[in-house]
């Protein structure tokens, strides 16, 4: 099921400035889909966008098959958002503040404290939560914003940078809620970050914009296929048959292949040359090469 379709979505502010530009969006439901790009590239304006926080200027968007922009209170009680720099109230305790979120949301009292306190445990602050929040340090306050934002159970949860000032240990749990609430839940993410290495190995699937335009999406596989043909073999043997082209690498040797079928074609070829085989792994660009490889290849069209 598609959770989210945009379609030639643009967005001019009333300065001129164009955040997006005719960007298109398919996911499906719990799916956690990397939205990525550097600061200003229009991530947040999408997020905004998709909560009917903000009008588009050109094209369509739906979420749940429901139009942001003309019903905002329905995409609210369906998605969670969580912020960079998350807003609550300093003055109250980490519990309170839950607890007038709930109130917000329209859960009961004893409902919302038995979901606050669990998620409070999840995340690793139950220990905090009579403390008020201005003793929180920003990783606490991160949390506890991830932690308001799943009181209502969402379909669907917008997280920008979600592990931002966060310890890695800290990081490492929120990465696995993240990806129980996909996997276990269905729960639909929709990840904004600029840390591209970060978002390939919670993600399935990407979408890469640079200054308001889509660069490419889908998945690392089919990103790879779009800048780079082929992959490297990196592979260790006592013996290596006559005729193969390799590299050599510390102690490995490398050789290039068209596709990762072909892998075990080669690791049969050095078998039946009577060589033993102690390691073979495939290595493929990463997305952030992937990425910057796009930026030049949109470059070099536009130079043509």
């Amino acid at each position: 099921m598609k959770v989210i379709t945009a379609n030639q979505i643009t967005k001019i502010y009333p300065n001129g400035k164009k955040a997006l530009n005719c960007v298109d969006l398919n996911i499906e439901e719990g799916e956690i889909f990397g939205f990525l790009g550097p600061n200003g590239a229009g991530k947040t304006t999408a997020v905004k966008l998709l909560n009917g926080m903000l009008q588009i200027t050109e094209g369509s968007c739906s979420v749940f098959g429901i139009e942001p922009a003309k019903s905002p209170e329905k995409i609210h009680a369906l998605s969670g958002v969580v912020t960079e720099h998350a807003q609550m109230y300093n003055n109250l305790t980490g519990l309170q503040n839950l607890m007038f979120f709930g109130e917000v949301f329209d859960i009961g009292a004893d409902e919302t404290k038995r979901k606050a306190l669990e998620i409070l445990e999840r995340l690793e602050l139950l220990d905090a939560k009579d403390r008020k929040l201005s003793e929180y340090s920003t990783g606490m306050r991160q949390r506890l914003s991830l932690a308001r934002a799943l009181l209502h159970q969402p379909k669907i949860l917008f997280l920008d940078e979600p592990t931002s000032g966060l310890d890695p240990e800290s990081a490492q749990n929120v990465n696995n809620l993240i990806k129980s609430l996909a996997h276990e839940k269905g729960t639909t993410i929709f990840l904004c970050t600029h840390q591209l290495r970060y978002a390939e190995e919670i993600c399935a699937k990407y979408g890469l914009i640079s200054e308001g335009s889509m660069l490419a999406a889908g998945t690392l596989d089919e990103l790879h296929s779009l800048v780079f043909s082929g992959m490297t073999v990196k592979f260790k043997s006592d013996k290596y048959p006559q005729g193969l082209k390799t590299r050599q690498d510390g102690e490995y040797m490398l050789t290039d292949v068209n596709s990762q079928d072909e892998i075990p074609l080669l690791v049969k070829q050095i078998v039946d040359s009577g060589g033993n085989v102690y390691h073979v792994s495939a290595q493929k660009h990463s997305l952030e090469e992937i990425y910057f490889a796009l930026i030049e290849k949109r470059k070099d069209g536009k130079n043509d």
